[in-house]
């Protein structure tokens, strides 16, 4: 009998086979499994001591990984003196290798390691964070590639998502209207703000994703990865992920006195590089509203992968809650930094 098989999750070993054969950087000598959750990831060592990451793409809701352009954004950033996790070509001199796998082929992409101290509450590394957040958008201006790429756009960010939720398995009749009015409501408020800034996206700034890095004068930079998410979109989005990551995802969540400290920190550090326009500034709290819906609408796509219950009902009454509590609650952001 033969099985279909969902997803495989192949040994770092087997990773550092396929890499050692695939790409030209000599023997890996060993390889540590990371982490498994959007896609799966591998830290290998090569025999010159050198460290690198691989990141095996999992099928994804959002359509297939952009990897082509995913590289030219970091291409891009480099050249103009961004500090990113440069993408490694194979020895074919493409982005990526096709591993095959039980399931089907797979994109095996790999990158520079970088080293470098947790953004955490230090507000030294927070306003580090906002300032290279802010210079990878000046950066990324101009940027072109005539690649497939996302557009974080109310589409892909919103309405997308919004229909793989209502299609959830553990989605009932009663909460499936009050989830669309939900989305419908919050997208018609963000159009009603009318032009919004546009930037080229990390698309997944929450603060996991960089590094800081400790310079010999003593100053602090930022150091960013994991651009798998990147493409054009709102600023206000992009901006709107950390606080997502901070502000409790809960019923009757508050703001806790840490969480304004750090979410000042970085939003005075990144508006004394790019200061924010008034219509961005009221969209800050919509999207991180979106941002949830974003990813429930990924964990619905996911559900051949990791179960119907890494959505139980409950959880999903519980989201009605905490968008409805963010609807009035939502607009309490800490106070922005006034334009000069």
């Amino acid at each position: 009998m033969s099985l279909e098989i969902a997803q495989s999750t192949p040994t770092a070993a087997a990773i550092a086979r396929v890499v050692q054969a695939g790409y030209p950087l000599g023997e890996v000598v060993s390889g540590e499994f990371l982490r498994r959750s959007f896609n799966q990831v591998y830290r290998l060592t090569l025999a010159d001591g050198r460290h690198v990451v691989a990141r095996l793409c999992a099928e994804r809701p959002r359509g297939e990984p952009a990897l082509r352009f995913e590289a030219d954004v970091l291409q891009h950033l480099r050249a103009r003196g961004c500090p990113v996790a440069a993408s490694l070509p194979t020895a074919s001199g493409e982005v990526a290798l096709s591993v095959a796998l039980p399931e089907g082929e797979r994109a095996l992409m790999l990158f520079e390691h970088l080293e470098g101290e947790a953004t955490s509450d230090l507000p030294a590394n927070l306003e580090a964070f906002g300032r290279g957040l802010a210079r990878l958008h000046a950066a990324g201006e101009g940027m072109q590639s005539p690649a497939p790429h996302y557009t974080l756009d109310l589409d892909h960010l919103l309405l997308r998502p919004l229909q793989r939720l209502l299609r959830a398995p553990t989605m009932t009749a009663e909460l499936r209207p009050q989830f669309e009015a939900l989305g419908l409501r919050l997208h018609g408020r963000i159009r009603a703000l009318g032009e919004l800034t546009q930037v080229l996206c990390h698309g997944d700034a929450h603060s996991d994703n960089n590094f800081v890095q400790v310079q010999g004068d003593g100053a602090r930079e930022a150091v960013f990865f994991d651009f798998d998410e990147t493409g054009p979109g709102y600023l206000a989005y992009e901006l709107a992920v950390y606080p997502w990551w901070l502000h409790p995802r809960s019923v009757d969540g508050q703001w806790s006195d840490k969480a304004l400290a750090r979410w000042n920190h970085f939003i005075a550090a990144y508006q004394a590089v790019r200061p924010l326009r008034d219509a961005d500034r009221a969209a800050l709290p919509l999207f991180v509203a979106v941002r949830q819906f974003w990813l429930l609408g990924e964990y619905a796509g996911r559900v051949p992968v990791w179960g119907s219950q890494a959505m139980p009902l409950d959880f999903l009454q519980r989201q009605v809650k905490v968008f409805t509590q963010w609807e009035t609650l939502g607009l309490a952001l800490p106070r922005m930094a006034q334009n000069d």
